[in-house]
């Protein structure tokens, strides 16, 4: 049974019964608590939380899910993955433990015909929570399940939570026993290579305290309502129907597979180590065309990091295969194959993912090429010391600042004879490790506790008059200060005013809240700032200006109209500003982030490379050109399937309800899914002044722009900065560009001309110097202070001088203090390398003196300090510790 058939036999099975069908939800959501989405109950989380309150009771989807904590470990063994499929079924309150065991048991052993897995019940096993008697009775009265075949577990294996305060519950885990071939009899408890867990059911029906790990928190005590969380693993599903040994080896993995051996050469199945490496490939390919899916590209941060080592771990195993060209893109588009099935929309952003991913894998390729230069200057100067080991702080350098896998490391290091502190490298690898799980605790917290709007989101949906109205009346639910329900606020007060109707705008969509007034006859409310609470509530934030305020009275709510036309216009200009830039640079341009306000914008977008000032000009132009075609803005309300029909742009990470608002602007020049405010015609939006584009991130550019009247105004100051020049320069406007590349070239002259001159001064004061050297014990020391020198002149002052030293033994130290730093050089002839001076041993003589870092091979050594005062101490310094050293 291929995989996409098992997703649909699963989702067929529950809608049967009642459930609604949810979408996955991105692997990218807000939540403070999560890199990716990691389970499949994450999406429904404000439901079992009560922070909203769902519009069904029951629900089921294929969550896609990304866990990478581990990320070393997969390949090792073959039961993980870091990208998986969670099948699940949700009840909020509906149906509890006996509902959900009895869809689970129905699916997995009805017959195939009869559209289930048709696995044999015999195969089956199940854990419960040590006391949860009512779970253990329903497998075995209801169900069914010999008692000798349902096992109970304690809290570290059958109790479920966020790992924080909050939901919790016990759980029944059910699991297939592959047979005695794979391991020894017993069930769950003696053996989980042989009893694979497939399903997981979760009762949640209490509330956990503060606390660490999976079994040491205190239960508080019942929830309110009894909710059910359930995940299937579907791979595990997938690769037991499928009869095959392992979830690599199922139709969503083994193609990739496949095409690493055709790129490498190499067999899967030959080797152990080789195939760690073909299921490093198969994982990471997967995770990483998804998550490139879902709008992630890769950086030094964060989701971005996380992405990029992926990506580097691929290029390094089919490297060790044995492939030495660019292999990427066909990873991509195997996944693509494999996985369009039941991911369609992947294949229609396909270009821009493999785009991504090959540009990642050429930059590697040039960090492997840096690298091994890195490594052979490492291993050389091991040699040079005499050693045999390349230390652990080496490698873990090269791993960790430059990119440099050890798997690498350790080979290069064996075909040039070294050894490699590995166990110095595992352990600073698992500091590291500690410090990120640290602060990767640290930073999980609570949720917010929303309980003080409980009873208004239970009372309904804020609803929004603003797209029509900019005042409109309506009653003042209630007031929140200080996180608390009040009666009553008075002037001064700081406070929350919640209406069951508004016409300001909430903040989303790149869009800042509205501002503006709430008022009676008996009190004004500045409003400063406006918010959803569970995408339905709003909350006007601000202060109390004059008289009191009570709940339940009838208000006047007022948007300030200059600050709304602005934001309209900053919104349309984001909408024409991202069209410009599809219809420039290409379909790849999608936006991956925006900000606008009234005379502002910004936008982010996936782009690879810089964009040139003339590429920028077009943009601007195109974007100034819909201003001026004066197109008009419609909008109307669909469901999304029909707004994709027409053509409705919809964004990376973003989660759409069945109704969604499509925004167009000139017909096919802008269309996009939209729930911001905006301008009627384009012409209302005004000039569009692009102020420059920059990198926030790998794959991700940014542009800002003025708007309306700011965009006028910072054209009128760029006016009389260019009039100002033009007449210091006494020059035509047009001829600027050249004159004042003229005076560049004229001054890059000059600059290198003194730089010459003092080069040369500092040259024809070497065999001053050398005669100048004082003997320390047989080594010609010599110290001097060139101010203003720079680095590159020392270090050639360095060899001149060490040159000149002849056979002599020798110790050359220069200093060239400058306005914020002293850049320094020492140079050991070969005579005094042979009696054991080492350059990059005697900075560590002088660092402290000149508060410097600094370090180089045994003939020569630099580095910069920010202490000139300390260049006296320094020489003193080196000079004891030359004589010390003989």
């Amino acid at each position: 049974m291929q995989t996409h058939e098992i997703r649909r036999r699963f989702l067929d099975h529950f809608v049967k019964a009642g459930h609604t069908e949810v979408p996955s939800a991105s692997l990218v959501l807000d939540d403070p608590n999560l890199l990716f989405v990691n389970a499949g109950m994450v999406p429904f989380k404000p439901y079992f939380l009560g922070q909203e309150s769902p519009e069904y009771a029951t629900a089921t989807s294929i969550q896609k899910c990304v866990r990478t904590l581990d990320i070393e470990e997969v390949g090792i063994t073959t039961r993980h993955n870091t990208f998986f499929q969670m099948a699940g079924n949700f009840s909020f309150g509906d149906y509890f433990k006996e509902g959900a065991i009895r869809h689970a048991w129905s699916l997995l052993t009805s017959s195939v015909d009869a559209g289930g897995f048709g696995i044999d019940p015999a195969l089956l096993w199940v854990t419960v929570y040590l006391d949860d008697d009512e779970a253990f009775g329903i497998w075995r009265d209801v169900i069914g399940v010999p008692e000798e075949r349902i096992q109970r577990r304690g809290m570290a294996d059958n109790y479920w939570s966020m790992g924080i305060p909050g939901p919790c519950g016990p759980c029944s885990e059910i699991f297939y026993d592959r047979g005695p071939e794979y391991g020894v009899e017993g069930g769950p408890e003696a053996d989980e290579d042989r009893y694979i867990e497939i399903w997981n059911l979760v009762f949640m029906q209490n509330e956990r305290g503060e606390g660490t790990g999976k079994d040491n928190f205190e239960i508080l005590g019942p929830l309110p309502k009894q909710n059910i969380d359930t995940g299937m693993g579907v791979e595990r599903v997938a690769f037991l129907l499928q009869g095959v040994e392992n979830v690599y080896e199922t139709d969503l993995l083994r193609p990739v597979i496949d095409t690493a051996e055709r790129l490498s050469g190499a067999k899967y199945g030959a080797d152990s180590a080789a195939d760690v490496r073909f299921r490093v490939i198969a994982d990471h390919a997967r995770t990483a065309y998804m998550l490139i899916s879902d709008g992630v590209t890769p950086g030094n941060e964060g989701r971005g990091y996380i992405l990029r080592r992926l990506l580097r771990r691929i290029v390094r195993s089919v490297r060790l295969l044995g492939a030495s060209q660019e292999t990427m893109a066909q990873f991509m588009a195997t996944v693509r194959d494999a996985i369009g099935p039941s991911f369609p929309e992947t294949v229609a952003g396909y270009e821009r993912i493999e785009r991504i991913a090959v540009a990642e894998e050429t930059a590697f390729l040039k960090t492997l090429e840096s690298g091994t230069q890195l490594f052979e200057r490492a291993a050389e100067d091991a040699r040079g010391s005499g050693a045999a080991v390349l230390s652990g702080s080496q490698a873990f350098a090269l791993h960790d600042t430059h990119g440099f896998p050890i798997d690498l490391t350790l080979e290069m290091a064996s075909e040039a004879g070294l050894q490699v502190d590995e166990e110095g490298f595992r352990s600073l690898m698992a500091e590291q490790r500690a410090r990120a799980k640290a602060d990767s605790q640290a930073k999980k917290h609570a949720h917010a506790d929303l309980s003080v709007y409980r009873d208004f989101l239970d009372a309904g949906e804020t609803v929004f008059t603003g797209f029509t109205d900019l005042t409109d009346e309506g009653t003042l639910l209630g007031i929140i200060s200080g996180g608390a329900s009040v009666p009553v606020a008075t002037e001064g007060d700081e406070v929350e005013f919640l209406l069951d109707r508004t016409p300001f705008y909430a903040e989303s969509g790149g869009q800042i809240g509205d501002r503006g007034l709430i008022s009676t006859a008996g009190f004004q409310m500045r409003v400063d700032d406006v918010q959803k609470i569970g995408k339905k509530l709003w909350v006007h934030k601000g202060v109390v200006t004059g008289g009191q305020a009570e709940a339940g009275q009838l208000v006047t709510a007022a948007v300030d109209r200059d600050w709304r036309k602005g934001a309209t216009q900053g919104h349309s200009a984001t909408h024409l500003v991202h069209a410009a830039l599809r219809q420039i640079l290409g379909p790849e341009a999608v936006q991956a982030g925006s900000l606008n306000k009234p005379g502002y914008m910004r936008f982010d977008f996936n782009w690879t490379g810089a964009i040139p000032g003339d590429v920028l000009a077009q943009i601007e132009e195109v974007t100034n050109a819909a201003v001026d075609a004066d197109y008009t803005v419609n909008t109307v309300e669909t469901s999304l399937d029909e707004a994709k029909r027409m053509g409705a742009m919809a964004l990376f990470g973003e989660n759409y309800g069945s109704t969604v608002r499509v925004v167009e602007i000139g017909g096919p020049f802008s269309m996009e899914l939209c729930g911001g405010t905006h301008v009627a015609t384009s012409a209302q939006i005004g000039p569009v002044s692009l102020l420059g584009e920059s990198s926030v991130g790998s794959g991700i550019r940014r542009v800002e722009a003025y708007v309306g009247m700011d965009a006028y105004r910072h054209q009128a100051k760029e006016r009389a900065l260019v009039s100002g020049l033009a007449a210091s320069l006494k020059a035509p406007t047009d001829e600027l560009p050249d004159r004042i590349a003229a005076l560049t070239a004229k001054l890059r002259e000059t600059e290198k001309s003194l730089e010459s001159m003092r080069a040369a001064q500092l040259a024809s004061q070497a065999a001053t110097l050398v005669a100048e050297s004082e003997d320390l014990g047989g080594i010609r020391f010599l110290a001097h202070n060139a101010p203003g020198a720079a680095a590159g002149d020392l270090r050639t002052l360095a060899s001149d001088l060490k040159g000149r030293l002849g056979s002599d033994a020798g110790v050359v130290l220069l200093t060239a203090p400058g306005a914020d730093k002293v850049p320094f050089v020492i140079a050991v002839s070969s005579a005094a390398q042979d009696r054991g001076l080492k350059a990059g041993d005697l900075v560590k003589s002088i660092a402290p003196a000149l508060g410097a870092r600094g370090g180089g091979k045994p003939d020569m050594a630099q580095g910069a300090g920010s202490d000139p005062t300390g260049i006296d101490t320094a020489v003193s310094a080196l000079r004891e510790a030359v004589r010390d050293a003989l």
